[in-house]
């Protein structure tokens, strides 16, 4: 589990038009280039990990490097 530090903004990761506790991802960005990550219904165990790794991460999303973790409806992760 990460040193969290305290007064983080955190950021949750739902649909717009999502209400209540998820579940859901949070993300922090912290001092010194730190990222944080926390599910909803597990706030106290957090993640870290850098800002470079982050947007590495994201930009992976962006291009579809990780649909085949993607649940289609109905179905269990594509392998």
């Amino acid at each position: 589990m990460a040193d969290v530090p305290g007064g983080l903004d955190w950021i949750r990761a739902a649909p717009e038009a999502e209400e209540g506790p998820g579940p859901w991802i949070e993300i922090a960005f912290g001092p010194e280039d730190a990222v944080y990550l926390r599910e909803t219904g597990d706030p106290d165990n957090v993640v870290a990990t850098t800002r470079k790794k982050w947007d590495a991460f994201v930009l992976g999303v962006q291009a579809g490097e990780f649909d085949h973790f993607a649940e289609p409806e109905g179905r269990g992760p594509v392998v």
